[in-house]
């Protein structure tokens, strides 16, 4: 067996990687997909909210493993659980090229959050970068929308004339997601809201993206 990768990558901080990473893996769970979490970021934001779903619901962790890495030993630690996993996703560090690439580098797709400003855009375009160099297919996904405003339409524009691949699918801005993090859940797993079908239909275009290549 031989499980597929997915990098959660960009270059700015306070993107929603994380929140991205965490509600990818769950969705696929949820497909009845076993998934592991490897988290790149010293921060390790993403293994409190791995400890904090441990403690409280032990249950919830059947079929998912999480693991810690640095950057030069991603490459073993990926290719280790990619045997007993068919999920993997890769949570990283807001730095720098060198940090980043090896990430990358083992990747079968790279996704992206783009919080809705130009800022977070301009960020963007140093990954789809390194990704082009090291021939790895990207996915842009809007991240904290506010439907109707002139600054997200703007944003949207400006990133489709990156040439790049954009998610139909985004996530909108919600308490749900942080909330949920803190309890070591996933927004999916909150009482039921406009989140659940966010997500069911983002995690069902990515997995059609790996599928399709």
């Amino acid at each position: 067996m031989t499980g597929q990768v997915i990098t959660v990558a960009q270059q700015k901080g306070g993107s929603g990687k994380t929140t991205m990473a965490v509600n990818l893996g769950l969705g696929f769970h949820q497909m009845g997909k076993s998934v592991a979490f490897v988290d790149l970021d010293p921060q390790g934001s993403l293994g409190r909210w791995f400890m904090t779903r441990a403690d409280t619901a032990p249950d919830k962790i059947e079929n998912m493993e999480f693991a810690t890495s640095s950057a030069w030993g991603i490459s073993y630690e990926v290719r280790k659980l990619s045997d007993s996993y068919d999920i993997v996703i890769v949570d990283t560090p807001p730095k720098a090229d060198s940090d980043l690439r090896p990430a990358l580098r083992v990747a079968d797709l790279v996704v992206v959050p783009v919080a809705v400003s130009h800022v977070d855009l301009w960020a963007t375009e140093g990954v789809l970068d390194l990704a082009q160099r090291e021939n790895r297919d990207t996915l842009l996904v809007m991240n904290r929308t506010r439907a109707g405003t002139r600054l997200g339409a703007e944003v949207a524009q400006a990133a489709e004339q990156m040439q790049a691949r954009i998610a139909k699918s985004g996530l909108a801005n919600r308490v749900v997601y942080a909330e949920s993090l803190g309890l070591g859940l996933g927004a999916a797993e909150m009482p039921r809201g406009p989140a659940r079908d966010e997500l069911s239909s983002l995690t069902a275009e990515v997995a059609e993206v790996l599928a399709n290549g």
